[in-house]
């Protein structure tokens, strides 16, 4: 986020005016970081639950670090090693979430490891793999996004969930572009828009049909770069010519001269740019309609080309580090894929082991939490609180329970961590050296500026030890920098190349980073060396040729599908889920900063003023919603910024107003992403009776 920590008894956050990510600009989140460091909210010691009183209890890490090991061996021994599971966090550092996948895959032998980003990217992951063969969050820096002509900024709340980018939009309508954001909600940031298309939840992907269907028929294609760049383009076309505009008024809600002033502003521009966020990508056909909205990219030559193109928001510390170094069920570090034998050989070279030993891929995020009890016995978390962020929340609560054993390591005493038979106290952002990599692929040297407590470990302290345990003394380094060192081998020559960069390099770059790919050298690159032919990374992919075989980007023929659960009698209303200002991911860590707790201290259910009078409902009364999964009960916050046939709720509480007790599991088939973005619910009065 581009901020330096200054110790000095408390620890400050100093905002960097220079850095060319947030320019200084900082949310309240970030500011009040440092809160969290305290030893007043934050885990300082190992916990252990004891066999006599079955609560968790003070030990040390010898005890602690023992327990683990024994609970993963006895699985192990009883019923093989993929009933060990791994669940990481995208919020790991890159040599945390490396040594997390390599500890799953050696140390215990088992595939069964996937992590918390799979509810984040994963939809836009696939889509920018089958459009382009490489899934980079931005394949431009931010710094271009004021410079183009129309942005299409499809289901984000940039303005809440990350306030200084925000600063991006408003510059380019300073500087005459046009900024259209795709919302059910109007938000802070559909307020800045010069047009805003309120789609109901899960059509956003006969939306972008219906634009691409008008842009083909109202001439507006660019058949050159079609003809020069791309493959594919009769079936995509062919499939959206089915969703004429009245068609798509009648699915989505959007009138139909809407839908026009879209197409006119977006082809209207000499550059133009798609960013999606989880809107679009949490829906059971997340991949296809981040596909849909590719096409529109191709169809109109916005790709490969300056200042225009297709981006993906990513939403956590370090998403786009964390899902290319290992700790994703499918993928190897480099971003390579796990069932190429080429890739398998050339890390298990790396790792000195068999490539044969390697499992093969496991299950993703949802399947594994949905598998823990029955397959899996015994699961090592890290970093992730999916009682709280978990789809259909309560059931996966319920698996966490019926585990043979349980280990979490986190800086908090999460709602997950409670569950645990041993709980780890393990360092936070401040206190440790690492690098994380950021929505643009701009990789960073978090560099350690306070000390940890006494009592409190590393991730990579915690593996080391464990690893040890079960016999793998050596391979598990503790140094970030010597992991680092690793992690450059094993992604060289793959999509994420990092062979180039350097702890030495990124300390020398004025902490502004470097984009990879960055191989070792600069053979067969695009980008130019420095003067001593060191590789300066790619801000700016595809401008020559896309990462497919023949350097062509694909358009891939989607058509629209209903979500897996639309509104019926019993439940009419559709639910969607996200986040607000002050708050971030499950709370875990912010719900204990008094600041943000005054500014968001709890839960809320959005309604619009018509929904709101057919219940006999009035501002912060209390409403239960409820679906076939559960039922949340919180006060009402009456507005005409939502659909009428729309309620909204954040997802960061726990309790009796946890939003992902309602929502629904529903995976896409491509990137098993779940449908957190839509379900059907009904809403109830709760009389005071009820809740007294």
């Amino acid at each position: 986020m581009g901020l330096t920590a200054g110790p000095g008894g408390d620890v400050e956050v100093v905002e960097r005016a220079g850095f060319p990510v947030n320019r200084g600009a900082l949310c309240g989140k970030g500011r009040t970081a440092p809160a969290v460091l305290s030893s007043r909210v934050r885990l300082t010691e190992p916990l252990v639950r004891s066999h006599a009183t079955g609560r968790l209890t003070p030990a040390t890490w010898e005890e602690a670090l023992d327990r683990i090991a024994d609970g993963l061996s006895r699985t192990r021994a009883e019923h093989g090693a993929d009933a060990c599971g791994v669940f990481g966090g995208g919020g790991l550092t890159n040599e945390k979430a490396y040594a997390l996948g390599k500890f799953a895959r050696v140390a215990l032998g088992t595939s069964q490891i996937d992590y918390n980003g799979r509810f984040c990217m994963s939809s836009a992951a696939a889509a920018g793999q089958r459009a382009f063969g490489l899934d980079r969050g931005l394949p431009f820096p931010l710094e271009d996004i004021p410079r183009t002509g129309c942005v299409i900024l499809v289901g984000s709340n940039l303005a809440e969930t990350m306030p200084p980018a925000l600063r991006y939009l408003t510059e380019l309508r300073e500087n005459g572009g046009t900024l259209i954001v795709v919302d059910p909600r109007r938000t802070r940031t559909a307020e800045q828009a010069d047009l805003h298309l309120a789609p109901r939840p899960g059509t956003d992907l006969a939306l972008a049909l219906g634009l691409l269907h008008l842009i083909v028929a109202e001439g507006r294609t660019d058949e050159a770069f079609i003809e020069e760049r791309t493959s594919g383009w009769e079936e995509a076309r062919a499939a959206a010519m089915a969703h004429w505009p009245e068609h798509v008024e009648r699915i989505t809600g959007v009138a139909v001269p809407q839908l026009r002033d879209a197409v006119r502003l977006f082809c209207g521009a000499d550059a133009a740019m798609v960013l999606t966020a989880r809107g679009p990508e949490q829906q059971s056909k997340g991949t296809d309609t981040v596909g849909a909205w590719i096409n529109l990219c191709l169809a109109t030559g916005r790709a490969g080309r300056p200042l225009s193109g297709y981006g993906c928001l990513t939403g956590q510390g370090n998403g786009q580090g964390g899902r290319e170094h290992g700790q994703k069920a499918d993928q190897l570090p480099g971003y390579r894929k796990l069932t190429d034998p080429a890739a398998r050989a050339h890390v298990a070279g790396v790792w000195g082991v068999d490539p044969d030993a390697l499992p093969g891929p496991g299950r993703s995020a949802y399947e594994l939490l949905d598998a823990l009890g029955g397959d899996i016995k015994s699961l090592l978390l890290m970093g992730s609180n999916p009682v709280v962020s978990a789809p259909r929340a309560a059931h996966v609560e319920e698996r966490l329970r019926s585990l043979d054993f349980l280990a979490v390591a986190d800086v908090v005493l999460s709602e997950t961590a409670r569950l645990a038979d041993v709980v780890l106290p393990v360092t936070q952002w401040a206190e440790e050296t690492g690098t994380v990599t950021n929505l643009e692929g701009r990789v960073l040297l978090r560099r350690r500026a306070v000390s940890a407590p006494a009592g409190v470990r590393s991730d990579l302290d915690v593996l080391h030890g464990i690893a040890a345990r079960l016999g793998h003394a050596k391979g598990f380094p503790t140094e970030p920098e010597e992991v680092f060192e690793e992690l450059r081998r094993a992604s060289a020559g793959g999509p994420a190349d990092y062979s180039g960069i350097s702890y030495e390099r990124l300390r020398e770059d004025d902490g502004e980073g470097v984009f990879w790919p960055c191989p070792a050298d600069r053979e067969g690159t695009d980008a130019e060396g420095d003067d001593d032919g060191a590789h300066r990374g790619t801000p700016r992919l595809f401008l020559d040729r896309f990462a497919t075989e023949d350097g062509r980007a694909r358009f891939v023929p989607v058509v629209h599908r209903e979500a897996a659960e639309e509104p019926d009698a019993e439940y009419p209303v559709l639910l969607t889920t996200g986040r607000v200002l002050a708050q971030y991911q499950s709370g875990a860590q912010t719900r204990r900063v008094d600041e943000l707790n005054s500014a968001a201290p709890g839960p809320f259910v959005e309604l619009h003023p018509r929904l709101a009078a057919r219940l006999g409902v009035e501002e912060d009364d209390p409403v239960a919603v409820v679906s076939r999964r559960g039922r949340a009960v919180a006060p009402a916050r009456v507005t005409s910024a939502i659909r009428a046939d729309t309620v909204f709720m954040p997802f960061h509480w726990p309790g009796e107003g946890r939003a992902n007790t309602l929502t629904h599991p529903a995976l896409d088939p491509v990137s098993r992403m779940p449908e957190f973005k839509v379900c059907a619910v009904r809403v109830e009065r709760v009389e005071q009776v009820e809740r007294g």
